[in-house]
């Protein structure tokens, strides 16, 4: 396995409410944006083992965007899903219950067109609006 990058955050909500915002379609095309000026038109989440996954993301103007899709390969409710890309990367989630809070951390394999920063910051921009969209849902 090649060098992996790794991103987390505490998000100050129930592992059962992150859990669920982070695997409905309905929650991914809000939270699922690294800045301000991208969006997510598209989600569609099959979440089990050899379920698929697809995310079109992209910029508000239309100048760039890509889908995010791949296979599960792993998934254990509350705790961990692992996937694999369509290019064969792979990567993992995890969550830990840490009482009224929870870890996330998601780790992945850096594609080779740009740079390995760029690809975490764009990772930590979508954890952080992940956490800030969990932190100010009502259920």
């Amino acid at each position: 396995m090649d060098k992996m990058i790794t991103v987390q955050n505490t998000i100050n909500a129930t592992i059962e409410k992150v859990w669920d915002v982070w695997i409905l379609p309905e929650h991914i095309m809000i939270w699922n944006i690294p800045f301000a000026d991208w969006h997510t038109p598209y989600a569609e989440n099959d979440l089990k083992v050899g379920g698929k996954f697809k995310f079109t993301m992209a910029s508000k103007d239309g100048s760039e965007g890509f889908d995010f899709e791949g296979v599960y390969t792993k998934i254990e409710k509350f705790s961990l899903i692992e996937y694999r890309l369509l290019d064969n990367r792979t990567a993992s989630v995890r969550f830990e219950n840490l009482d009224t809070k929870t870890k996330l951390t998601e780790t992945f394999e850096p594609e080779s067109k740009n740079s390995e920063q760029m690809q975490e910051q764009f990772c930590k921009g979508v954890i952080l609006n992940f956490k800030n969209y969990v932190e100010n849902f009502k259920k």
